[in-house]
């Protein structure tokens, strides 16, 4: 339902509230697999109900926003050169946009078929990258300061790349599941928390690219050290 909203609310025109919708659905995420092995019903449908939710909510919706800012970041690149006719434009970057999902796509189907990610993941989450691209409209509410970094349609352009690509990398990536809450089992997880949380006190909406950044780090970190 989050991500049907957050579409809604992407053609409209209002990517701050389709970017808190995003936010309103990873928590949803959260605790559904939470809830699951909780009350200990976790089913195949209950896997492919919840990949099928993250193209939609993580897939779907990010290439929407990226779509947008492209759309309005290349409206003006339209440039007139000498001995031609007709205008030159990049009308056609906001398809770029459409690697997101379906890199996710492939990245959802790869998870849901591959018994190495049954307690870490193989390549970024769709939420991670959902979470990367759906704070880029809040920064440029909230702290625009950086806006002109970010409407940059190459800047754009890369980001959704490196993304795509990260998606379907082959790096074991630590996941947010909790069997107990001992440090011995738990520590790079409880680490990666504090300092996320210091993060974003710090600088807000910015720290969330960081932050994914740093769940990066401190996985090949974790992977060459243990």
């Amino acid at each position: 339902m989050c991500g049907c909203l957050a579409i809604i609310q992407c053609f409209e025109g209002s990517l701050v509230t389709a970017a808190w919708l995003v936010g309103l659905a990873l928590v949803f995420d959260f605790f559904d697999g939470f809830m699951a092995r909780l009350f200990k019903v976790p089913s195949p449908i209950g896997k492919d109900l919840d990949s099928l939710a993250d193209m939609v909510t993580f897939g779907v919706v990010p290439g929407l926003v990226v779509y947008k800012l492209l759309s309005g970041s290349t409206a003006g690149l339209v440039t007139n050169r000498p001995g031609e006719e007709g205008p030159t434009d990049h009308s056609y970057l906001p398809y770029f946009a459409l690697i997101i999902p379906i890199f996710s796509c492939v990245r959802l189907a790869r998870f849901n078929n591959d018994s190495r990610q049954s307690h870490s993941f193989i390549g970024l989450p769709t939420p991670s990258s959902a979470m990367v691209i759906c704070s880029i409209p809040l920064i440029l509410a909230y702290q625009k300061q950086y806006t002109v970094f970010l409407l940059n349609p190459w800047f754009l352009c890369l980001l959704s790349f490196l993304l795509s690509m990260l998606l379907i990398a082959e790096i074991p990536l630590f996941a947010l599941k909790f069997k107990n809450f001992g440090w011995a089992d738990n520590g790079w997880r409880f680490s990666f928390l504090l300092l996320a949380a210091a993060l974003l006190l710090m600088l807000q909406f910015v720290a969330i690219p960081l932050i994914i950044l740093l769940y990066i780090l401190i996985s090949i970190v974790n992977n060459i050290f243990l």
